[in-house]
């Protein structure tokens, strides 16, 4: 009896990761065209590396399965938590982009783009005040470097100041995905 409780634990993780593991199965035939790849720094087709391309590719779902991977594979690091945030940010699913943004900034709070990246989920919130809190924390960790994150500064700052009494924002904007996992928000 003293082994049913660890024992449970050990089936809910292997559960778990067959779930996993059988949700990324399909994905070998979307990384097939990556095994060629010559800018990939290994021929991991399960690393982050693999990940970023696709993300840049614009399949952000396999990108997603990806990092799950490296996740299950090698742990759950800042810059894992990082990669799945963004996928999710792109997805559109901001609830769990803000918390996996978030854990990656608990872990390690000196990633610009981490940070910029929470912002762009606080404003699509419709939470200027903390968006503009947080991009300023990103451009001083960029060292000011950075145009996107720059730009998505100063986006919120004007937007935080046009805001009226009821709450209403007057400007529309886009999300343009820039390199390395940067977004820019754009205003219409």
């Amino acid at each position: 009896m003293t082994c049913l409780r660890p024992c449970s634990r050990g089936l809910a993780a292997l559960l778990v990761a067959t779930l996993c593991l059988g949700a990324c199965a399909s994905q070998q035939d979307v990384l097939a065209p990556l095994e060629n790849r010559d800018d990939l720094p290994s021929r991991d087709l399960n690393s982050l590396a693999a990940g970023d391309l696709l993300m840049a590719a614009g399949e952000p779902d396999d990108a997603l399965g990806v990092y799950y991977r490296v996740a299950n594979r090698d742990g759950l690091s800042a810059e894992v938590l990082a990669a799945i945030g963004t996928a999710n940010l792109a997805l559109g699913r901001l609830n769990q982009a803000e918390k996996t943004l978030r854990a990656s900034i608990d872990m390690n709070d000196r990633f610009a783009t981490t940070w910029n990246n929470l912002g762009v989920v606080l404003v699509n919130r419709g939470d200027w005040a903390e968006a503009v809190e947080v991009f300023r924390l990103a451009f001083g960790l960029d060292d000011g470097e950075s145009t996107e994150i720059r730009d998505n500064l100063r986006f919120a700052e004007q937007n935080l100041a046009d805001i009226d009494e009821d709450g209403a924002l007057p400007a529309n904007y886009r999300l343009e995905r820039r390199g390395n996992g940067r977004y820019l928000l754009v205003g219409l």
